[in-house]
């Protein structure tokens, strides 16, 4: 039972770093830049979710669509301030601009929101699952992430190939002077791209903050790893992403029940390191071919 429970559990958590890392993939592959303040992003859906719903006493479904919808206004105010002005003079500053602003955002929460952590109470993480009367250890909303991660990273595969807002971000992934000429609004494009990545942190954060206490520090760690699975998946590949995210909350959970939450973080980066020394370009990217 413990080793279900490990496994339900760390594949419920790598669904919450590969939808962070999709929207690693996003941007870059759009852009070729990316959002240091995802897990901003994603402490911020959780402590809108808690504020509405909580704080304010609004309906639940409520307060979840308008704190996504936030969470993706937030995005286009990362696109304009933190990374356009950089890219348009060439510079790769948006590299500190994006850490910059994810640290004024955890402030600004900080001293509004508070430091105390808050749960978010929900009825799918209340009551364990039970099989033939014995508690698994399992809570339902542990085996609804890993299938809305799914989905949605299956719903972000068809964006991109069977509409017309995904066939312009693969054009101008693929050629920004033609796309250009052929009337795509390239500044658009891209700034859709950093709200939908935004966006999916956010429904990370509404998706783990039941299980988790809501507070303001949050997102930096699951920021910090969502980056390196979307390293280690390829970030040129969503599937890629998608697949290292589960295989790394796997391994998270797998070693914090077996050797204790001490050696998680060591083991877990160890193994990382060691997988991009055998494939820099992640276990699922592919080597950019330059051309001369």
């Amino acid at each position: 039972m413990l080793l279900i429970s490990a496994l339900v559990s760390g594949i419920g958590l790598g669904s919450m770093y590969g939808l962070i890392a999709l929207g690693f993939y996003l941007t870059y592959a759009v852009s070729g830049t990316v959002n240091f303040a995802q897990g901003s992003s994603m402490m911020l859906g959780a402590v809108l979710t808690f504020a509405f719903a909580r704080t304010l006493g609004w309906p639940y479904p409520l307060a979840v669509a308008l704190a996504l919808l936030l969470c993706a206004l937030y995005g286009l105010l990362v696109e304009f301030v933190a990374v356009r002005p950089f890219v348009r003079r060439g510079s790769d500053a948006w590299l500190m601009a994006t850490v910059a602003l994810g640290i004024v955002l955890d402030n600004v929460v900080l001293f509004t929101y508070g430091k105390e952590p808050r749960a978010l109470a929900s009825s799918l993480a209340q009551t364990p699952i039970e099989l033939g009367g014995v508690g698994l250890g399992v809570y339902p909303l542990q085996v609804l992430i890993p299938v809305v991660g799914v989905l949605l990273a299956a719903a972000l595969h068809a964006l991109s190939r069977r509409t017309r807002w995904g066939t312009g971000m693969l054009a101008v992934v693929q050629n920004r002077v033609a796309a250009r000429l052929m009337g795509i609004p390239i500044r658009r494009v891209v700034a859709v791209a950093y709200a939908l990545s935004t966006l999916l942190a956010g429904i990370a954060g509404v998706l783990i903050a039941p299980l988790l206490n809501v507070n303001a520090d949050m997102g930096t760690l699951f920021g910090l790893k969502a980056f390196a699975v979307a390293i280690l998946g390829g970030i040129g590949s969503p599937w890629g992403v998608m697949i290292a995210g589960l295989l790394f909350g796997i391994l998270e959970s797998l070693i914090t029940s077996t050797l204790g939450s001490s050696y998680t973080q060591i083991i877990s980066f160890g193994l990382v390191i060691v997988a991009l020394a055998l494939r820099p370009n992640g276990l699922f990217g592919r080597a950019e071919v330059k051309k001369v």
